[in-house]
């Protein structure tokens, strides 16, 4: 997903909300110490795995190998067996995984605004999750893979590593695709209903679909996307429920002449 001057615009309004909310509780860190921690736990994190996280993500990769070896094909020549793709409720549900996404995160922030605080978590959590799985991590890989698009008709393994700027070379991972399932999962780790779960994993793989059907996206590049925004999404989600919980945690520190960290939490 390519950031636009929208999606900065809303952010940059949102994160100013938080700070100036945070600011009532003395003990509680602002939403941008909140979301540095986040970016910085959820890049580091890899250092950080055992060995189980280190056999999950092997198995992840080797999923997204088989299904590029086994399903990109036939699932790409059965979205060209449908064009023309103008199919109006594809394009409405694409739109989950770019400007809908904002007026999601709005909406709970709206509800969180007014008393409640769950929905201001996930506003919170989700433009957290947002901006480092479709800001940073999914742009970063889209980058030194540049993988052609389906549209371009060249093959289901066709790379230009290091293209940037070049839309048409930006197929791996699926960016709208990402952000989808890295709300999706914000969303549903925050809420214990199944059927909350079951919804918003339900529109997020439909944007799957959409990206597909759109030949804008391989099958492979849809699991790689779904797969980091709902890493992403629990990652932070669980990180951020440890900072709000009481418990100590350590924020970085920055002021002139010092570098440092400093202890947050209820004493």
């Amino acid at each position: 997903m390519r950031l636009t001057s929208n999606h900065l615009l809303c952010a940059g309004v949102l994160l100013l909300g938080f700070a100036c909310a945070a600011r009532a509780a003395d003990t509680a860190p602002s939403y941008p110490e909140m979301l540095v921690d986040d970016v910085k736990h959820v890049i580091t994190s890899p250092s950080r795995w055992q060995e189980k996280e280190w056999q999950d993500f092997g198995l992840a990769a080797i999923s997204i190998v088989g299904v590029a070896a086994i399903i990109d094909r036939p699932v790409r020549d059965e979205m060209l067996r449908r064009a023309p793709n103008n199919n109006r409720f594809m394009l409405k549900v694409e739109r989950f995984g770019a400007e809908y996404s904002v007026v999601v995160v709005g909406g709970f922030f709206l509800a969180g605004a007014m008393g409640n605080e769950t929905a201001m978590e996930v506003a919170q959590d989700g433009i957290a999750a947002s901006l480092i799985a479709s800001g940073l991590i999914t742009p970063a890989i889209k980058i030194i893979v540049g993988r052609a698009r389906p549209r371009e008709d060249v093959g289901i393994a066709k790379f230009h590593p290091f293209s940037i700027g070049y839309s048409s070379n930006s197929s791996f991972p699926s960016g709208h695709t990402t952000e989808a399932f890295a709300m999706a999962s914000v969303i549903a780790n925050h809420y214990e209903e199944t059927w909350v779960t079951c919804a918003s994993y339900s529109v997020a793989g439909l944007v799957g679909v959409a990206r597909m059907y759109h030949h804008a996206h391989f099958a492979s590049d849809v699991l790689a996307g779904g797969l980091i925004g709902t890493l992403v999404g629990k990652s932070v989600v669980a990180h951020n429920k440890q900072m709000r919980s009481g418990q100590v945690a350590l924020l970085p520190e920055i002021t002139p002449g010092m570098v440092g960290v400093r202890v947050v939490g209820k004493f």
